[in-house]
């Protein structure tokens, strides 16, 4: 071969920061990836639970040495069933149920994990805060000015090609839409994980078991008057639910988009749960250890994900809201189509793999952000049309079970 390797930053060391790792280093591309956390993160309470489709489930495993171990670290989702709650008699009533439904439910932190350990450490920089970048005149070269956190001094790098996985407040996409703005949903969202280890028998597990007798393997969705929750079981003996609540846009302090919340916040939430889910629901939330509060926004369609030699992906490509378990799922095929291009393309014609993996994910993902949008709204109560179970189900989703490769 002897041809000299592209070498691609990495700005990111989220899911898609590390899937476009796997991705680009299989396409012959040396991979740099800068992260300003000091350390890979260990059960990050921020990421919580995610679903994944088939498709992204055979994308991971092409990248694992031991492909079987995403198997064991996630469980089946075989039905997507959506309930309506009757606050008042504290029952539930089911809408719709789809058997068919073939997701996994994964952790956050163990996918994370998982991807992290099948590529080499001398690959990351942690504790690496991006700061900005200079294109070439020629768009062929790209530098980046990062800071180092621990001795705060300023570090140039640089590469063939810069991949922005930063995120739906993605600074890089910043400098080349300054106006964007992203959509507040009109909804936050209460997430927590109860850990039932060691208390399988308590009357909180067994009472929550009876009423949702499927979990193990069912996405549950309660809705209630204008506001819906998200329940389904971890590996590990986990719980995971999602409360959205319709309310004004909260003021983001940081650079965040999990609010801190105050004791105070957190028993007004759980007396909010007593009035409007049954009983069983609420004293779950009552019991999980350190919920926290996610501001839900989305954006409209970019027009264009890649400028010269910089490409979006991930959050920082399409910034969408929950409702189609789509966020994780887009940025593992945008990684997989990204890398598929470019190896299609070669380094030379870099901006031709460009140019197709943006013709191939931007309208897939164009449709399914602002579908899943639609779904949050009927489900909050902000649209009236397609209530009455249709429409409500997952599969109804564009391209749910197919999107197109290379």
């Amino acid at each position: 071969m002897g041809k000299k390797k592209g070498k691609a930053i990495i700005v990111g060391g989220s899911i898609a920061g590390l899937s476009c790792a796997h991705s680009l280093t299989l396409a012959g591309w040396d991979v740099l990836v800068l992260e300003k956390s000091s350390e890979p993160p260990v059960g990050s309470p921020t990421g919580a639970g995610l679903g994944l489709d088939p498709q992204a489930r055979q994308i991971i495993k092409s990248w694992l040495p031991t492909p079987h171990l995403l198997d064991e670290i996630t469980l089946p989702l075989s039905i997507d069933q959506n309930q309506t709650t009757d606050s008042e008699k504290k029952e539930t009533r089911i809408l719709t149920r789809d058997e068919d439904f073939d997701f996994r439910a994964a952790y956050w932190s163990d996918i994370h994990s998982l991807l992290y350990k099948a590529l080499p450490q001398t690959m990351f920089l942690w504790g690496h805060k991006f700061l900005s970048f200079t294109m070439s005149q020629d768009e062929s070269t790209v530098k980046v000015q990062t800071l180092v956190i621990e001795t705060q001094e300023t570090v140039e790098i640089q590469g063939d090609l810069l991949v922005a996985a930063d995120g739906c407040l993605s600074s890089i996409r910043k400098s080349f839409l300054p106006d964007f703005k992203l959509r507040y949903s009109g909804y936050c969202a209460w997430r927590g994980v109860f850990d039932f280890s060691g208390n399988e028998n308590s009357e909180t597990v067994t009472g929550i078991k009876k009423l949702y007798p499927d979990l193990g393997k069912c996405l549950y969705f309660d809705l209630g008057e204008q506001t819906h929750t998200v329940f389904y079981e971890l590996f590990n003996k986990k719980l995971n639910w999602i409360w959205y609540v319709n309310q004004p846009e909260p003021d983001l302090k940081s650079n965040s988009v999990t609010l801190k919340v105050s004791q105070e916040m957190i028993n007004k939430m759980h007396q909010e749960a007593e009035t409007i889910w049954i009983p069983e629901l609420a004293r779950l939330m009552r019991e999980t250890k350190d919920p926290f509060l996610n501001v839900i926004y989305d954006c409209d369609p970019l027009e264009r994900i890649f400028w010269g030699n910089i490409v979006l992906v991930g959050d920082a490509a399409h910034p969408t809201t929950p409702h189609g378990l789509r966020s994780t799922n887009m940025s593992i095929l945008d990684a997989e189509v990204l890398g598929k291009c470019l190896e299609t393309c070669g380094h030379d014609n870099l901006s031709l793999g460009l140019e197709e993996y943006q013709r191939i994910r931007l309208p897939v993902n164009s449709e399914q952000v602002l579908y899943a949008r639609r779904l949050g709204r009927i489900k909050q109560g902000l649209d009236h049309d397609g209530i009455g179970g249709g429409g409500l189900e997952q599969r109804t989703m564009p391209f749910f079970s197919c999107a197109p490769l290379v």
